[in-house]
């Protein structure tokens, strides 16, 4: 299950405000010094996808990535349609970016 933050949903709101919704896959991205990461990316489902539909939104995750991260959070240090600044070095008081 997925579940929406009030913040979460008004980023995305602002976010689609000017386009078609699409799905959002949560995936395991290759990290950097911190390892692995989960992330968000515009994406259909697939067969091997669980789909939810929080607030409005679709939101597929892989079974197996279900499956091995139950009690998982997606926290985004950059608002969404925004942001800007780019990657510093591991050594900064900036997060790593790899």
């Amino acid at each position: 299950m997925i579940t929406l933050t009030d913040r979460a949903r008004t980023e995305l709101d602002a976010y689609f405000s000017d386009k078609e919704r699409s799905p959002i896959r949560v995936y395991l991205a290759p990290g950097g010094c911190s390892g692995p990461r989960l992330a968000l990316a515009l994406d259909e489902p697939g067969e091997e996808d669980k789909v939810f539909e929080p607030g409005g939104y679709t939101f597929c995750v892989n079974d197996a990535l279900l499956e091995r991260s139950m009690g998982f959070a997606v926290t985004s240090e950059v608002q969404i349609g925004g942001g800007g600044g780019g990657c510093s070095g591991c050594g900064s008081s900036s997060s790593c970016c790899g």
